[in-house]
């Protein structure tokens, strides 16, 4: 595990817009972050805020599913996932999947606007010390 926090982004469709203003609103701060996104997702914020994203799939191609394996293998610090609650998805499937390992393996997630900032401006998002205590009761993982 880097010193660094991982972050990972996601949005649906509709939600994309949304996401890259959030993600252009604190660059200043996701500068100190490494950062992962499924494909148009991460296209969008790369070209956004300037800053590098390390880009997966698209999540309908199996990038939802990256990011969960992400997830179980305690790789991803955070969770930003814009998701679109009115429109029923062809990968409804890994969607609730990721959301589920986000929750088993107690990774911080934001799914709006509102909960990205408070996750975002806690003042326990850069404490390396609290990432490795929350990791070290994950099922399965040992602290780093």
């Amino acid at each position: 595990m880097t010193q660094r926090p991982r972050i990972a982004l996601i949005a649906h469709d509709v939600c994309k817009d949304d996401l890259a203003d959030w993600s252009h609103f604190n660059r200043d701060t996701l500068r100190h972050c490494d950062l992962i996104a499924t494909g148009t997702t991460g296209e969008r914020i790369a070209r956004d805020t300037g800053l590098p994203v390390e880009r997966l799939l698209s999540g309908p191609l199996g990038g939802d599913a990256q990011t969960g394996a992400l997830l179980a293998e305690g790789k991803v610090d955070g969770l930003v996932f814009f998701w679109d609650p009115m429109t029923s998805q062809p990968h409804d499937v890994d969607v609730k999947a990721l959301l589920r390992l986000a929750v088993l393996y107690n990774v911080p997630t934001a799914c709006n606007r509102s909960s990205a900032d408070f996750l975002i401006s806690s003042p326990l998002f850069f404490d390396r010390q609290h990432r490795m205590r929350r990791r070290a009761d994950e099922p399965g993982l040992k602290a780093v």
